[in-house]
């Protein structure tokens, strides 16, 4: 009688250790000890509605669910950090290492050369930094190109007298220059009931840009070694919603300009959609609060999406449909190779590098690269809200790849945070994927069918 006594003042025990100690469960930090060059930590996890927890004393509040977040300061050199809750103390060592002096590069000049561009789709750029919003074309291979400077691992191309771009000095190859400049030889353009065809041809393949205005696309196409002032301009009238392709074979490019489908009726026949589960298999996304890795609740809101859409008549995509390893490439690739007149990625966002606020880093943002993605960012992210309940976060401008085409009409939805404890209490609900997709659906209709209404 005393031996079972005894065995069950060992069990009561025993239970009320392990639920102390599994009172809460952080997240990330993944590692109590760490070196970093971020400027802040970041504190994700769970805990239960009777722990009271601080970090560094402040105390952290927690959501409904029991998820909280909050960020550090931290300094240069190691930071030791106290979490705390009713019965334990967690202590955190994070080095940050100081940041490098940053030395600005120079230009170097040099006397005018030939390159050739290696491979399609290379970016140019008009400033000398690989990442933003400074594409101004992406160059077909064996384009010839002169150049006339160097500076930050980018070539100095010379497209005219008051024109000039960068390039990645990776992405080209140094020629011999041909005995002849390339000549100019026609242009020409058609035009159809949904369509516009834009030739311009010449005898060998030379760099162009592309410009927009409120009504044209300005398509110019540059010939230095022919002259400084060697440009050739076409203007192309652009629907109000368009998308549009841009071709070269041999010497002659082709700018077709298409208008996307309007029903006749309020549903989505003849729309090709493709629908972008963000990440997936060994890329996980963002954690959340609970543990959640948000390439699931990507594709959870990706099946609704596919449901409501095929509903409404369009012919929907998906660029996966399990949890697998897909290349940004490959989804690219997929829309353009079904025809898509409309790309949604969906993902859930996550905290930058700054300071957290619970008010402010949460809800909904919609993210468009080509101006003519921005109106159906706009109607989504007005729709998404409404139907979610989730804060406006802003439309906003990116260069994301999965985008940036601009064969299709591509915007990029961050349906909530994933690190945000209230954004948490949304996502968990069985109702988050549903509404999310309602809104989506219903704003691509808005979008395509107000001509009609």
């Amino acid at each position: 009688m005393k031996n079972m006594k005894r065995l069950l003042l060992i069990f009561f025990i025993t239970m009320i250790v392990i639920g102390r100690a599994f009172a809460y469960d952080v997240v990330l930090p993944k590692e109590k000890k760490s070196i970093v060059s971020t400027n802040y930590a970041f504190f994700v996890g769970k805990a239960k509605w009777s722990e009271n927890i601080t970090i560094n004393d402040e105390h952290i509040p927690l959501a409904s669910n029991g998820a909280f977040a909050h960020s550090v300061k931290l300094k240069d050199g190691e930071n030791r950090i106290a979490l705390k809750s009713n019965y334990t103390t967690r202590i955190y060592k994070i080095y940050k290492t100081p940041k490098e002096e940053v030395i600005k590069p120079k230009l170097e000049e040099f006397d005018k050369k030939y390159v050739m561009v290696l491979k399609d789709n290379t970016p140019l750029r008009n400033t000398p930094v690989d990442a933003g919003l400074n594409r101004i074309s992406h160059l077909f291979a064996d384009t010839f190109l002169i150049v006339d400077g160097e500076k930050n691992g980018f070539y100095r191309v010379f497209l005219s007298k008051n024109k000039t771009a960068w390039i990645a000095k990776k992405d080209i190859t140094d020629v011999v220059p041909k005995a002849e400049a390339p000549k100019f030889i026609t242009m020409n353009s058609e035009t159809f009931k949904n369509a516009s065809v834009n030739t311009i041809e010449f005898t060998d393949k030379l760099p162009y840009t592309i410009d927009e205005t409120d009504n044209e696309l300005i398509f110019k196409v540059y010939n230095p070694q022919f002259s400084d002032n060697s440009v050739y301009t076409v203007n192309i009238k652009k629907p109000k919603k368009f998308t549009y392709k841009t071709t070269l074979n041999g010497g002659i490019y082709t700018v077709k300009v298409n208008s996307v489908p309007v029903p006749e009726e309020q549903n989505l026949e003849d729309i090709n959609i493709v629908v972008d589960p963000g990440h997936g298999g060994s890329e996980f996304g963002a954690i959340g609060c609970l543990g959640d890795k948000e390439k699931d609740i990507n594709l959870g809101i990706a099946y609704e999406l596919k449901d409501l859409l095929s509903q409404m008549g369009a012919n929907v995509i998906m660029t996966r449909d399990c949890d697998g390893d897909i290349s940004l490439e490959d989804r690219v690739k997929l829309a353009k190779d079904n025809n898509a007149n409309i790309f949604v990625s969906i993902h859930l966002n996550s905290i930058p590098d700054i300071e957290f606020n619970s008010h402010k880093n949460k809800g909904t943002s919609v993210y468009y690269y080509n101006s003519n993605s921005k109106e159906l960012a706009k109607i989504v992210e007005d729709s998404v809200t409404s139907n979610a309940g989730t804060r406006k976060d802003g439309v906003k401008s990116a260069s994301f790849a999965v985008i940036r085409p601009t064969d299709y009409v591509g915007i990029l939805v961050e349906c909530a945070y994933m690190t945000n404890p209230h954004d948490s209490v949304l996502y968990k609900s069985d109702s988050f994927a549903r509404n999310v997709a309602r809104g989506i659906a219903d704003g691509i209709l808005n979008y395509v069918s107000d001509e009609c209404k």
